[in-house]
């Protein structure tokens, strides 16, 4: 199986933001977010314990880097087993062949996507070594507002970044560099918020609560609180606390886009797509009265999906439609 046949199965709607973006900048793409979701596959694999799982975290960006066979081929032998999701039992068989695609890239790309990859692992190890095992009956929370902003930069923020110096390789922006990748990881953290937010019950239901024990104590409650639905209306405080840090962020895009030049309208779309689909799933996340509930699936319709693609071609010419088109969305909210 081919990469982009891989991306297309593991990831829909991210596939479709790549097809958008210039050919020079996909396979850099591709191979980061391929190399990102092996690194969850092994972190979330019921198949392994939860210390064998860290073993591997902690291991896999040296693997990316030396590459060594026999080691490679344990960590997939050890991992390779049918789940849930077909496409995810494909890739985890691949890692060889994305580590191929990976030696293709010149020195600066590799070292953009080991940045990321670095970056996404510590956040899966505070998984690991914060929280308690799956199968136990435990529920931790982080302490403070810090701790939950810290896990955001790293499993968002710094994905923004990478993302942010692989468009500063490839095009000419007038924003100094570092003005530019700081945009992009406020960006990245609250691609991040929305979806822990959007995955709250489930999380808890594995041990982990992101939000602070510091917000929920404000609000009455202790993270035991969360596993029933009836606290809905009350955690819904530290639910408004989240989406507005979350928004706060995303209006980091206004300025992002600006830079991003209209003879790249591919570019620009793959910016604004996931910028409109983040503002769309905090309105759902917003308007969800009962968030805590697990048969509950926060989650925006395909067809929200393809009216935003429709759409498109105004964004690509008029920083002002997409300004006007994010700033309806988020006005929403008051």
């Amino acid at each position: 199986m081919d990469l982009k046949t891989l991306l297309k199965n593991t990831s829909r709607s991210l596939y479709l933001s790549v097809q958008a973006l210039p050919p020079k900048m996909r396979p850099t793409f591709g191979i980061a977010y391929l190399l990102c979701r092996y690194a969850d596959t092994i972190a979330d694999t019921p198949i392994l314990p939860p210390s064998r799982r860290l073993y591997w975290i902690e291991r896999f960006p040296h693997l990316l880097q030396n590459q060594p066979v026999h080691e490679i081929a344990r960590l997939v032998q050890e991992i390779a087993a049918p789940t849930e999701n077909p496409y995810e039992t494909e890739l985890i068989k691949h890692l060889p062949d994305c580590l191929a695609e990976l030696n293709t890239l010149d020195d600066s790309l590799r070292g953009l996507i080991m940045d990321v990859v670095y970056a996404v692992c510590e956040g899966m190890q505070t998984d690991l070594t914060f929280f308690p095992a799956e199968d136990s009956s435990d529920l931790h929370a982080f302490d403070t507002p810090g701790e939950l902003e810290r896990y955001c930069h790293l499993m968002g923020g710094e994905p923004g970044v990478f993302w942010s110096r692989l468009i500063y390789h490839t095009t000419h922006i007038d924003m100094p560099e570092e003005e530019f990748c700081t945009l992009g990881r406020k960006i990245g953290d609250a691609l991040q918020i929305v979806n822990i937010l959007r995955d709250l019950p489930k999380d808890l239901r594995i041990g982990r609560c992101y939000f602070p024990r510091l917000d929920l104590e404000s609000a009455g409650l202790q993270a035991q609180d969360l596993l029933s639905p009836a606290n809905s209306s009350r955690f819904e405080p530290v639910k408004r606390k989240w989406i507005a840090w979350g928004l706060s962020h995303l209006k980091s895009a206004h300025r992002y886009f600006a830079q991003l030049p209209k003879t790249q309208p591919g570019q620009r779309a793959a910016v604004a797509w996931p910028v409109l689909w983040t503002a769309d799933t905090f309105w759902k996340v917003y308007q969800e009265p009962c968030l805590l509930d697990p048969q509950k699936r926060v989650k925006i319709s395909r067809g929200v999906i393809y009216r935003t693609m429709l759409c498109t071609p105004p964004l690509l010419l008029s920083n002002q439609v997409f300004w006007f088109w994010l700033d309806k969305k988020l006005r929403r909210f008051h």
